[in-house]
Order: C-alpha cells, then sequence, then structure tokens
C-alpha cells in the first residue's frame, strides 16, 4: 500500500497559503470545525506555527500516529510542517491562533534545531492563574484580530507573546539541565538588546560588549540555541520593524529606511530584498492588495 498523501495548506482547506493576512490569524475553532463536519482532516502546514486552545468540549488531536484526548482546557502546540488532524465535540469551544513561523520571535526556551518546547507538536494543560490569564489573553487577540483598532498589530503581538510564554513555560521539558538554561536565558536577554537597541546598528561586538561575553562565545553560543548568527537576530528584527511600517505607517521608503539606521536607502532596499524577495514598494504595494486598500493612489515620494 503506498504512502497516504497529505495535502499542505495555509489555512484548513484553503490553497493560498498567504491568506492570514500579514503575519497572524485568529478564529474560533467552530468556525472552520462545523463546516467540516467537526473534523479536520490529515494535513500541514508549511509555513505557519499554530496555538489551538480549547475552553470547554472535547476531542482528539491527530498526530505521531496516534490520537491524544483534548481535556479542557487544554492547547494544542502545532509546528510548521507536522501532520495532523482534529475531532472535536459540537459544543467544542475555543480559538485557533496561526502565525507566520518567521514572525515567531518568542520561543520560550526552545529552537527549532532542538526540536523541543514550542517546536514539538503536543497538547499542553494549563491550570490556575496561567490558565486563566491565558483565556483572557487569547480573547484579546481574537477581538483584537476582528475589530482593527489603532495598534492594533502592536496589541497583537504583546498578546500573542504573553500567549506563546505562558504556553511554552508549561511545554518545556522537566529534564532541561541548568546549563542548557543559562545559554539560553543569555540568548534571551541578547534579544532582549536587540528590541532595545536595532535602530542603532549595533553590531554584533557592541552587543557582546554589553553582555559580558566575548564576541566569539556570544557567537557561538546563538548558533547553538538558535542555529542562527547574531547578525541574523539583528537583521531579522530590523526587517520585522520595517514590514511593520511599510504596511501600518504612511512613510516613504527613505523615511522607514532612516528610522531604522539606514544612512542609504537603496542599501536598506538591496538588505530587504535579500531577506524577503522583495522590495520595500513591491512589498507594501503586495500588503495593500492583502488589506484591500486602493493600489491606485499615488506613491508617496521614494517610495519605490
Amino acid at each position: 500500500m503506498g504512502a497516504v498523501s497529505v495535502p499542505t495548506y495555509g489555512l484548513y482547506g484553503e490553497q493560498r497559503a498567504e491568506r492570514p493576512e500579514f503575519w497572524v490569524h485568529c478564529e474560533t475553532i467552530a468556525a472552520r470545525s462545523s463546516a467540516h463536519h467537526w473534523e479536520i482532516g490529515l494535513h500541514r502546514h508549511e509555513n505557519f506555527f499554530q496555538l489551538l486552545y480549547i475552553r470547554t468540549g472535547s476531542g482528539d488531536a491527530l498526530f505521531k500516529g496516534n490520537a491524544t484526548a483534548l481535556v479542557p482546557p487544554c492547547v494544542v502546540i502545532m509546528p510548521p510542517r507536522v501532520s495532523h488532524g482534529y475531532r472535536f465535540s459540537q459544543d467544542v469551544e475555543g480559538f485557533v491562533v496561526t502565525v507566520v513561523a518567521d514572525q515567531l520571535r518568542a520561543t520560550a526556551g526552545s529552537s527549532k534545531s532542538t526540536g523541543g518546547g514550542l517546536w514539538a507538536p503536543q497538547v499542553v494543560a494549563l491550570e490556575g492563574e496561567d490558565q486563566a490569564y491565558l483565556d483572557a489573553t487569547i480573547r484579546r487577540i481574537a477581538e483584537e484580530f476582528d475589530e482593527r483598532r489603532n495598534s492594533r498589530n502592536d496589541l497583537l503581538e504583546a498578546y500573542l507573546t504573553a500567549a506563546i510564554l505562558l504556553v511554552g513555560r508549561a511545554a518545556r521539558p522537566v529534564t532541561e539541565n541548568a546549563y542548557g538554561d543559562v545559554k539560553r536565558n543569555r540568548v534571551e536577554a541578547l534579544k532582549g538588546l536587540i528590541a532595545r537597541h536595532f535602530r542603532d546598528q549595533m553590531p554584533a561586538e557592541g552587543y557582546a560588549r554589553l553582555l559580558g561575553l566575548s564576541p566569539t562565545h556570544l557567537s557561538r553560543l546563538v548558533r547553538e540555541v538558535t542555529g542562527s548568527t547574531v547578525h541574523d537576530l539583528i537583521m531579522a528584527r530590523v526587517i520585522d520593524e520595517a514590514r511593520r511600517a511599510l504596511v501600518f505607517t504612511p512613510a516613504s521608503i527613505q523615511q522607514v529606511a532612516g528610522s531604522l539606521g539606514f544612512s542609504d536607502p537603496a542599501y536598506f532596499s538591496r538588505c530587504f530584498r535579500h531577506r524577503t524577495g522583495l522590495t520595500p514598494g513591491n512589498y507594501r504595494r503586495a500588503e495593500r492588495l492583502k488589506f484591500g486598500d486602493d493600489i491606485s493612489a499615488p506613491e508617496l515620494p521614494g517610495s519605490r
């Protein structure tokens, strides 16, 4: 008997991988599963990370060749490229939050390279204050996603970071050794410094100095924990901010470049294209199309 072909979707049943606008999507479990008789067939997402939060009801998660009972309140962690499916009771209540994996900065002490924590499919049970806070936070994510109010994107990122860190902490294996924690804590400290200084064009050596480490030691530590270089982490934060500015502000390309510490807009455009595959102007137009903006409006000076 031949291998079963597992379809790859954007959101389940949708062939267009870019459908979740910009970087995050949120909907109730019932919104999609009710249309499929409360059963989501085996499938996978190439580039999406998902949190499925069940408040009430019941069901089963299908992955790793087994069915795992979903006993609320619980969260299913589903990283990219993992075949999975679900069966739900008709009284299920909860939410599915889908995130473009490259935008997932809050790794909660795990990494893609190790395959642990958030990057391993699993069902996580939460209780007490953490569960109450997660419930309120995911409800706020759903509300902000639907309402499209001012500062929506920044609030979504803040709420999502809090939710992911709570779930990731609960999902962390208890066998982690202290030395591994020290390494991850240092990388998290580095990410915090990058968040504060990424507009300053500080080189990797500057961050190493702030952390009291040699550049070589910091480089080795970052590659071990994240699989990336320090420069990659810095540029990922810069390009992430550039994407937001291009989508959510009217600033010209020159203004965006200047706000991020680039004195040469042409160099900024080359860096942006190298990491996204699009020029800043083309990226802005593509994102405006997703939001339904009028792209026939004249371009701002320096927006190409």
